[in-house]
């Protein structure tokens, strides 16, 4: 049997300190990636840090899933938590839950749903695009025929990849880049449907509160 109020406090009591540790991997996968030049033992910790990261995501799924009964209910009911722990492209997307849990710290959230969503997906689109330019360019900048060779293309194909513009002049030619293509597209639908359906709502709901009532 699951419980659900031990369920509850590990996850309170984890979501700051996993929101913490997505900062980390996140901060210490761009310095490993951008700064070759650096001394050895940087990159040395660097790589530490973002295992140690991805053993504290590990531990708090598996403490989760022990709570839930072992089951493979969890496992169906928390998928985006498995592919975040199997993917870590998409670990720094704990940011957005760890401003979420500083705000509800703080009391009664300040903005309204529909603001809330769309600055949840802008959040998570900002913090996907530069996860993957990262991953991009790290994979591509020395794979031979590859037009991603600074983390400006790198940058600048993401943007594009979100926007589901596409123009094509940068492309990823490794099979890591195009697998990443491929989960970036995926997001940059999921985040620009919620955006617009969020927008589209609170524009309806602002329109039907000026319209007079029928008679």
């Amino acid at each position: 049997m699951r419980d659900d109020s031990r369920t509850d406090r590990w996850e309170r009591r984890s979501e700051v300190p996993l929101g913490v540790a997505s900062l980390l991997y996140l901060g210490a996968y761009a310095v490993h990636v951008l700064g070759p030049g650096l001394p050895v033992v940087v990159h040395v910790v660097c790589l530490t840090v973002t295992c140690a990261t991805w053993a504290l995501f590990v531990v708090d799924y598996l403490v989760r899933w022990g709570l839930g009964g072992w089951g493979a209910r969890f496992v169906r009911r928390r998928w985006v938590d498995t592919v975040v722990v199997v993917l870590p492209l998409l670990r720094p997307l704990r940011v957005v839950r760890f401003y979420e849990a500083v705000q509800r710290r703080h009391g009664r959230p300040r903005l309204s749903l529909h603001a809330r969503v769309m600055l949840y997906a802008g959040l998570s689109a900002g913090l996907l695009g530069f996860a993957a330019s990262l991953a991009v360019y790290h994979h591509e900048r020395t794979a031979p025929h590859a037009t991603i060779r600074t983390f400006g293309d790198s940058v600048w194909w993401a943007c594009s990849t979100l926007a589901t513009v596409g123009y094509g002049d940068v492309a990823p030619v490794t099979v890591v880049g195009r697998l990443i293509a491929v989960g970036l597209m995926g997001c940059g639908l999921a985040l620009l449907g919620a955006v617009t359906g969020s927008f589209s709502s609170w524009l309806v709901q602002t329109f039907a509160r000026g319209e007079p009532p029928e008679s």
